[in-house]
């Protein structure tokens, strides 16, 4: 390899992290980029990042397309140093040819690909931590390319029914791997948020391509024709595959859709089926009159109206105070490799919670919870919470907790059979709070009524434990006065 190029390979993202998903390129081929310019998105198992360069030059070769999962430490994109000319790719001979690498040359999108930059232009930092320098750049590509390089659909009938000379203009617009003619990430992004499949936009663009205004456009579209127009693709969908005969075997009908298990999805489908294969779970319940929380909580709203904590917040209070009282279910069972077991206790409590995102279900963690009052506990949770949906979480905040609170009760149910969040041993589920009936000194009432749910790993401790610590948490939400003034 000559001493002109630098190999960029992908880094270390994360803790026992060894692959991600290349999401999209933010350069392409020819681009000059500098020093932590974010070169590529990529999704692992806990979070959606930018990678940042760690070298300034032209860039040569990008290894790999969107929606393949990459190694950690295979080589990522090659940078040709300042002053020294990436080598130029093979020109094909003729249109067959062209088919056959799936390369096609495409000076029409030069144009286009200029507005858009103009339009989109806009400064990123690098993300990952502990990685890159402070700072970032302001700009994407920094010079005009003499000649755009597209990449042709490689989907059978798109080269069986479309001529190759109509197919440069779009292709050279989109990213590898994706249909849609977008290039900018900011684009897929407000998308993205939005809830806008941009597989339902028609491009204004040269050449089709999805514009900013094209994605404002659609936001503020009423949602009915956006409705119909998936309907009608999903069954679009369905018709071409009686069409093609992509029917399933065992029922009878037509597949719909394939999706592939990917990044927090393939992660939560693994962590599970570990869970469930490797911990001999048992459940306890209990259910709790929260009435006297609810009345608390509303004599501090009425003194501190914009800081008052959550109801969330409080019980995970009584989480903390109550695993101090009850050790065994803030630990970790381990297996060594000569069969040998441990039971793995912890000098203080990351507080693990489930918050459901767009991306998932990721279980971000409170570190150092015991030593955190409720007000604070509300302030991290509500901070949290908002990082793991907009994907930007770091593998530290996904993957350190200790013990797991779920409210499901958001969701409207009332109990769940909650599956522990393997490594932990124990995971406390919070039902819906709802007025029941409850009997009162000995009268029927309407309280505050709310299921707690207690799951736990029966190999580091047995149910007088579980039902010990369960039945803590239960008594200081009916008497919360009285449980904080303790803690």
């Amino acid at each position: 390899m000559s001493s002109d190029m630098q190999v960029f390979r992908l880094p270390d993202l994360g803790e026992g992290l060894t692959e991600a998903e290349l999401v999209n390129w933010l350069v392409a081929v020819g681009d000059e980029i500098k020093v932590d310019q974010p070169i590529a998105e990529v999704e692992t198992a806990k979070s959606m990042v930018e990678v940042p360069s760690p070298y300034a030059g032209t860039v040569a070769e990008l290894h790999g397309e969107a929606g393949q999962t990459l190694d950690v430490g295979k080589p990522l994109i090659s940078i040709a140093r300042s002053g020294a000319a990436p080598a130029a790719p093979e020109t094909p001979s003729s249109a067959e040819d062209a088919v056959s690498t799936g390369i096609v040359a495409s000076p029409q999108v030069d144009a286009a690909a200029e507005t858009y930059r103009t339009e989109e232009k806009a400064g990123s930092g690098n993300v990952l931590i502990g990685y890159g320098t402070p700072g970032g750049v302001t700009g994407g590509r920094t010079r005009p390319r003499k000649a755009s390089v597209g990449v042709v659909d490689r989907e059978k009938e798109t080269l069986a029914e479309t001529p190759v000379a109509s197919e440069p203009a779009v292709a050279g617009t989109r990213i590898p791997g994706k249909l849609s003619a977008v290039i900018s990430p900011l684009v897929r992004k407000m998308a993205r948020d939005h809830g806008v499949s941009l597989e339902t936009i028609e491009g204004s663009g040269a050449s089709g391509l999805i514009m900013r205004r094209d994605v404002e456009a659609a936001i503020s579209t009423p949602e009915a024709p956006a409705a119909a127009r998936t309907a009608a693709k999903a069954e679009g969908r369905a018709s071409a595959a009686v069409a093609g005969g992509d029917l399933d075997s065992r029922t009878g009908l037509a597949v719909a859709a394939r999706t592939p298990v990917r990044g927090v999805r393939k992660a939560v489908a693994a962590n599970m089926t570990k869970s469930r294969t490797e911990i001999p779970e048992a459940t306890v319940w209990v259910d709790v009159d929260a009435t006297a929380l609810f009345e608390m909580r509303a004599e501090l709203k009425k003194r501190a109206p914009h800081d008052t904590p959550g109801l969330l917040a409080f019980i995970a209070r009584f989480v903390t105070a109550g695993l101090k009282k009850y050790p065994a279910l803030n630990t970790r069972f381990e297996v060594g490799e000569d069969g040998s077991q441990e039971i793995v206790g912890f000098d203080g409590i990351n507080l693990g919670f489930a918050a459901q995102t767009d991306r998932g279900l990721v279980v971000p963690s409170v570190r150092n919870a015991h030593q955190l009052s409720a007000r604070e506990l509300d302030a991290e949770i509500r901070r949290l919470t908002t990082v793991a949906r907009e994907g930007k979480a770091t593998p530290t905040e996904l993957g350190s907790g200790t013990f797991t609170l779920n409210n499901y009760g958001v969701f409207g149910v009332d109990g769940s059979a909650a599956i522990i969040n393997y490594p932990e041993v124990a995971m406390l589920g919070v039902g819906r709070i709802i007025d029941r009936p409850w009997v009162v000194n000995g009268e029927l009432a309407v309280r505050k009524v709310t299921e707690l749910t207690l799951a736990f790993d029966h190999r580091v401790c047995d149910g007088e434990t579980a039902a010990g610590f369960l039945r803590y948490v239960a008594d200081a939400i009916e008497n919360p006065g009285g449980a904080l003034a303790d803690m």
